[in-house]
């Protein structure tokens, strides 16, 4: 993992929220000054609870679809923008892609347009490597950031219209930007509830003795990434991998079903789960090749999916007790 050498000034958007929280501690363990941007939408004021405590981190209460995000930023000054900041519910996509445009395409701009009229060096962007590639064919497995861009859902298009924005701002107005196109990610902190993933879904059900279901034949696979791993890459984008598009995963599959078998055991139940139809938007498979990371960001994930998954489980029990 590298550090930086020197002490910073940062922006993250979606600073209150899973991902974005544990990457501000780690900002602020580094040493570096931090602004974070949430509108609390779904980001939680508990995620920021170590970081309140600390001089050098400022939390503001502001929507990215309003242009006073654009005010803010250029009033900051950040040397680096970490855009997170995102609407991440497939379904929710689906049913209203108005709203998830409104975020994610309209969104990104206005923070683009604080980076301009700032100064800003780099913009880090959260991408979606799970829904950017679409359903890859038998060879695209574990899929390449140089496979075409088929998004099947209004998520996925907005996060390619993200990424296609960051190039154009790049070359228009000389702003470092990289992609990081996101596997599954997971770990403490994850809401079970709205666009939760399923791992944090089934540790909240198994440790409450609630019933799970599933959707589709579980044998559709994700590929699943710790979220301090994926911190880890936000933090190396910083000075690496320019003008990229960079896949952060951990290049194998596992299927739902397996997760479940896992996680029972690691919760120590017998209970079977229930099966459901299908979600419309939703992947049978998604595994990513990590090449990429490991060539230009000299990344690797650290962390296995049983040792995530009980830090997880830990966590949520902590929260719990």
């Amino acid at each position: 993992m590298l550090e930086w050498a020197s002490e910073m000034h940062c922006v993250v958007t979606g600073g209150a929220g899973f991902i974005g929280s544990t990457l501000v501690d780690r900002l602020l363990e580094s040493g570096h000054h931090v602004d974070v941007i949430d509108d609390l939408s779904s980001g939680r004021l508990r995620n920021l609870e170590n970081a309140q405590s600390s001089d050098r981190m400022t939390l503001h209460e502001v929507d990215i679809r309003k242009s006073d995000v654009v005010e803010l930023i250029v009033r900051l000054k950040p040397e680096v923008i970490f855009h997170l900041a995102a609407q991440a519910d497939v379904r929710r996509s689906v049913a209203d892609p108005v709203f998830d445009a409104s975020i994610n395409i309209l969104g990104t701009l206005h923070v683009l347009e604080g980076a301009r009229l700032s100064g800003t060096r780099r913009v880090v962007a959260a991408a979606s490597g799970g829904t950017l590639y679409g359903e890859p064919g038998p060879n695209e497995i574990p899929t390449p950031e140089t496979a075409p861009y088929r998004p099947l859902s209004p998520y996925g298009v907005s996060k390619k219209s993200m990424i296609d924005y960051l190039v154009a701002y790049q070359e228009l107005h000389g702003i470092e930007c990289v992609a990081l196109a996101l596997a599954n990610v997971y770990g403490p902190r994850q809401d079970p509830h709205g666009e939760a993933g399923v791992v944090a879904i089934f540790t909240e059900r198994l440790l409450h003795g609630e019933p799970i279901t599933i959707f589709g034949t579980g044998n559709q696979t994700r590929d699943f990434i710790y979220v301090d791993d994926v911190v880890d890459a936000f933090v190396n984008a910083v000075d690496r991998g320019k003008g990229l598009v960079i896949n952060i995963g951990t290049g194998s599959e596992l299927s739902v079903n397996e997760i479940y078998a896992a996680m029972a055991d690691i919760a120590s139940t017998t209970a079977a789960p229930t099966f459901a139809p299908a979600r419309p938007g939703e992947l049978d498979r998604s595994c990513l090749n990590i090449k990429r990371a490991s060539d230009h960001l000299e990344w690797r994930p650290r962390t296995g999916f049983a040792d995530g998954v009980q830090l997880t489980i830990d966590s949520f029990r902590g929260l719990n007790s």
